[in-house]
């Protein structure tokens, strides 16, 4: 691959880790589906039998929980609200409409995307320790059966709405041409990059007259 005029914008550590999470997640999502809803009892083949299913839906989910904490750490710098981000916030139908007629200011993620950092990493914490409390046989016996029923309510709840951004999230990466490629290989463009995240390009990859461009995590 010729990386020339390409920037890196995503190591491969944390290639390999958002695509193992997203595998992991993509089974654990199918197989909650299938008991969540009766009709698609069916999905739960994806992790072959009904009872392997059962055993293996927590320990996947667990993965998908670490994975997601190796990922807190190594991202969260970037994930912080900053005052700039409100120019995003005025002008989300033009972002939404994929006009870039005005710089607004964006560092190496948007403010859509910062509110859905925090929104997965809430509510994939809300299913580890939901799903902990519902675990047999291992923690269940801890815990009251009133205990296990709302944590099994609030595990399903908070299923739907991490699934539900998910889905968001995909489209937006589809939407966004260069996204899914960006998050394949780890390169972007320049263009790209000063197109969708203007101050980033300006403080951190654009080089000056004297050094080359600077590669960034």
């Amino acid at each position: 691959m010729d990386t020339k005029n390409l920037i890196l914008r995503t190591k491969f550590i944390d290639r390999m880790c958002h695509w193992t999470m997203v595998a992991c997640f993509f089974l654990v999502a199918l197989s909650g589906l299938s008991w969540f809803f009766p009709s698609l009892s069916w999905m739960n083949g994806v992790l072959g039998t009904p009872q392997l299913a059962r055993m293996l839906h927590p320990f996947l989910g667990t993965v998908v929980f670490l994975l997601l904490v190796c990922m807190f750490f190594r991202f969260v710098h970037h994930n912080i609200l900053v005052k700039t981000d409100m120019t995003w916030f005025r002008n989300v139908g033009d972002v939404l409409a994929n006009k870039h007629t005005k710089p607004l200011k964006i560092g190496k993620y948007n403010a859509g995307q910062k509110i859905l950092f925090w929104c997965i990493m809430l509510l994939i914490s809300a299913l580890f320790v939901t799903g902990v409390v519902a675990w047999r046989p291992y923690f269940a016996g801890y815990f009251p059966i009133p205990a296990i029923r709302l944590a099994l309510l609030a595990h399903s709840m908070a299923g739907l709405g991490l699934i539900l951004l998910v889905i968001g999230h995909i489209y937006m990466g589809i939407w966004v041409r260069g996204s899914v490629t960006g998050m394949l290989t780890g390169y972007v463009s320049r263009a790209w990059a000063k197109q969708h995240h203007d101050r980033w390009y300006e403080e951190e990859v654009a080089p000056s007259n004297d050094t080359p461009a600077k590669h960034h995590p």
